[in-house]
C-alpha cells in the first residue's frame, strides 16, 4: 500500500463521527470488494498507531479467536 492511498482515505473520512465510520466499515465488509480491503488497512493502522498495550494485546486475542 503506498503512501498515496493513505492519504486518500484519511481526507475522505476527516471530520466523520463514529457513527459514520462504522457505516463506512460495515459497508465495505458488506461490499466484499477486494479494493476496498487497503483503505480498511489504513482504519487499523490509524487505530493501532493510537491504542495502548492493553487494547493492542485484547485485539490480537479477539482476532486470534476470529481466526480460528
Amino acid at each position: 500500500m503506498n503512501f498515496q492511498i493513505r492519504q486518500a482515505v484519511k481526507a475522505n473520512v476527516q471530520g466523520q463521527s463514529a457513527d459514520e465510520l462504522e457505516n463506512v466499515v460495515e459497508d465495505a465488509i458488506k461490499r466484499g470488494e477486494e479494493h476496498l480491503l487497503p483503505g480498511l488497512g489504513v482504519f487499523l493502522e490509524a487505530w493501532w498507531n493510537h491504542a495502548d498495550q492493553q487494547k493492542r494485546q485484547n485485539f490480537m486475542q479477539d482476532l486470534a479467536k476470529a481466526m480460528a
